[in-house]
C-alpha cells in the first residue's frame, strides 16, 4: 500500500492518495504569502487510520519549505497545530494567533 500526499494547485487542495486513488484533501487559498487551511476531509471508509493528521503534517511542512505563513481556519487543523505546538505554531503568524485561540 503505497500512501502519498501531494499538491494540486489547480484544484488548490493538497491530497492524499492510498495507491494512486484520492482518499482525502486538505482545500485551501494563498495570498500575501499566506496559506488559508480551509478544509480537511477523509473518505469515512478510509477514516481511523492516522491518514488525516499525515495529510496535515506534511501540508504543514510544504508551508514551511516555501516560506508560507498559515492561517488555520479548518478545526482539525487548528487542533492538530495545538497538539504539535513545538513543530508548527511558529508558522501561525505572531499578529494572527489570537484570532486561533493562542495568545500572540
Amino acid at each position: 500500500m503505497t500512501i502519498e500526499v501531494h499538491d494540486d494547485p489547480a484544484g488548490r487542495r493538497y491530497e492524499i492518495t492510498e495507491d494512486g486513488s484520492v482518499v482525502g484533501f486538505l482545500t485551501y487559498r494563498i495570498d500575501d504569502g499566506v496559506i488559508h487551511l480551509i478544509h480537511t476531509e477523509v473518505d469515512p471508509d478510509h477514516g481511523g487510520r492516522g491518514l488525516a493528521g499525515r495529510l496535515v503534517s506534511e501540508t504543514l511542512d510544504d508551508a514551511r519549505r516555501r516560506s508560507l505563513g498559515v492561517l488555520p481556519h479548518c478545526p482539525y487543523v487548528r487542533n492538530y497545530i495545538d497538539t504539535h505546538a513545538e513543530q508548527y505554531l511558529d508558522l501561525v503568524p505572531v499578529l494572527r494567533r489570537a484570532e486561533f485561540g493562542w495568545d500572540g
